[in-house]
């Protein structure tokens, strides 16, 4: 089964009056939607749009794997757990809430930051917070704690390649344009792709980038 979401079916979120706009895919705050609460492991995927001198002021999280996607600009990260890094595009950075942990997230550059951050739940809630950045990413990335994997793609006009066989298959475009089963999908559309078989291609209609998650049933991998 695939359910397209088109960019501007995103729940609209943020402060856009201190330079922070949010598009959300899933239910988040305010935006209750009780059907679309989760897809597999993810609990959300937010497309975040900060200006300069822009960012979120230090707030919790607990039993939650966040990942994020730097599409543009420079992202600063301070956590109560000691780490301060400066992440760039072509960059991934994860932070295991686990028990719990505090951080900021800020844009300190001169010129517009864009990046997409996605949080899982971990198959096993608690423990000690972690945190790691991926410089240049080019395999595959994998979250072993939501048994998750991120591949990031990037097709030039005209390549095709398969999605990931999986329970549960995510696919976020990040730039450019792909087809899917006969949809066009362009930046902030995505597709969900639920028991899927690996039978699925993408060809890209322009050059672009592109984020599947591709995830095992959670109620499997716990059984």
């Amino acid at each position: 089964m695939i359910r397209i979401q088109r960019a501007a079916e995103r729940y609209p979120g943020g402060d856009p009056a201190a330079g922070i706009e949010t598009r959300h895919a899933l239910s988040f705050g305010p935006h209750y939607d009780p059907d679309n609460l989760r897809f597999g492991a993810l609990l959300a995927c937010n497309e975040e749009r900060l200006a300069p001198g822009a960012g979120f002021e230090e707030h919790p999280h607990s039993h939650t794997e966040i990942v994020t996607w730097v599409v543009e600009g420079e992202l600063t990260h301070h956590d109560t757990a000691g780490h301060t890094t400066v992440v760039r595009p072509g960059d991934l950075q994860r932070l295991s809430a686990a028990g719990g942990v505090r951080h900021v997230e800020r844009n300190d550059a001169d010129v517009p930051l864009v990046f997409v951050q996605m949080w899982l739940a971990p198959l096993v809630p608690g423990g000690e917070p972690s945190y790691e950045v991926v410089r240049g990413l080019g395999d595959p990335y994998d979250l072993p704690e939501a048994d998750a994997r991120l591949h990031v793609d990037r097709p030039r006009e005209g390549e095709r390649f398969e999605v990931p066989a999986a329970d549960f298959a995510y696919v976020h475009v990040v730039r450019g344009a792909l087809l899917l089963d006969g949809e066009e999908l362009g930046p902030g559309d995505a597709a969900r792709l639920t028991d899927h078989t690996g039978e699925l291609a993408l060809t890209a209609t322009a050059d672009a980038e592109v984020l599947i998650w591709e995830m095992r049933d959670w109620r499997r991998a716990l059984g």
